[in-house]
């Protein structure tokens, strides 16, 4: 990153005048930032953020769908610093959210960077920094109230929630890749990829383009058709539950859509397979708009209400793991 001498004298006199403010106001400090990598699990799409120190260099967590083969990650993540040190002033505020589940301290960290972070620029949607301050970890979401003239850089964001520590990943010491994390019948919707890349719902990779079909279980609607779970001599857990679920698609016409219903229909009326079919699933057009453009984008969506055995989800994820192709290696 450059001094601040060469960063005054590069801005104009508003500008250096500013940044002569900054740095004296945060006497001088500097932030270190970490690069971790993406890491999704082909089990269930699960998403951990790993720190690269950790990860050889030939390490491919490309973006691709689950279960294919990834087109690999742009030459540029690769080469970006393991850590940046960004001079700069940070400040945050702390409330405490009280939550059913959770009481948490939230912290927003705002960071006032001197110059534009361009390693934040070159990155790929498999690549973050995280930053630390006296003991706060954080990454930021946006930059926003830009102005050119001042040539500050706003970066916001808040700090990592205690129950999100679990998916950054800073030691590979009992880390479970083998194990499927969900308990519904996501596992199979993602082995069921060969019309198009499924992705779990809120899990969707940064931008990207058709076409792709979103999965998405209703959590409130998982229910149990059978009363108790039976067990088989080696105390295996079986029980026969039913799941609603809405599929999303874009980038699809018609011709497209019906066939992945299709599709889909064709695996359930295998008596092998894990799901059974219990409603009449209709493709539906939605609208997704963009009044820059005035166009509405080519969305559908599907609704299936099925049951199955969470033993036989298991068996589906473990057939999954062996069939999708490895895309990350650990250092020794």
């Amino acid at each position: 990153m450059p001094s601040l001498t060469e960063t005054s004298a590069a801005k104009s006199q508003l500008a250096a005048g500013l940044a002569e403010g900054v740095n004296n106001l945060s006497q001088d400090q500097k932030i270190k930032f970490t690069k971790y990598m993406r890491l999704v699990l082909p089990l269930d799409g699960y998403v951990f953020w790993v720190k690269a120190d950790l990860l050889s260099d030939s390490s491919q967590l490309g973006g691709a769908a689950i279960g294919k083969v990834p087109f690999g990650v742009p030459r540029e993540v690769l080469e970006a610093a393991k850590t940046v040190e960004v001079m700069g002033s940070l400040h945050y505020d702390s409330y405490t959210d009280q939550r059913e589940d959770e009481t948490l301290g939230v912290n927003r960290v705002i960071f006032t960077a001197l110059s534009e972070i361009q390693e934040f620029n070159i990155i790929g949607p498999t690549v973050m920094y995280i930053g630390e301050f006296q003991g706060i970890r954080f990454s930021f979401n946006r930059r926003q109230e830009f102005y050119q003239q001042a040539d500050l850089y706003h970066y916001v964001g808040d700090a990592i929630y205690p129950t999100m520590e679990s998916q950054i990943i800073d030691s590979m010491s009992g880390f479970d890749s083998k194990n499927v994390i969900v308990s519904d019948s996501l596992p199979i919707w993602l082995s069921l990829n060969q019309i198009c890349p499924m992705y779990p719902s809120f899990l969707i990779p940064d931008n990207l383009r058709p076409p792709y079909a979103a999965v998405h279980i209703f959590p409130d609607q998982t229910r149990a058709i059978q009363s108790v779970p039976m067990y088989d001599r080696d105390g295996s857990h079986y029980q026969l539950v039913a799941d609603r679920v809405r599929i999303t698609l874009y980038g699809m016409r018609n011709f497209n859509a019906l066939d992945f219903q299709d599709y889909i229909l064709e695996y359930m009326s295998n008596d092998e397979n894990a799901l059974g079919l219990m409603n009449m699933p209709v493709m539906r057009d939605e609208k997704r708009t963009q009044s820059e453009l005035t166009v509405i984008a080519m969305k559908k969506t599907v609704e299936f209400e099925v049951s199955y055995y969470q033993s036989r989800v298991r068996d589906a994820a473990r057939q999954f793991i062996l069939s999708a192709i490895p895309n990350f290696y650990f250092q020794d």
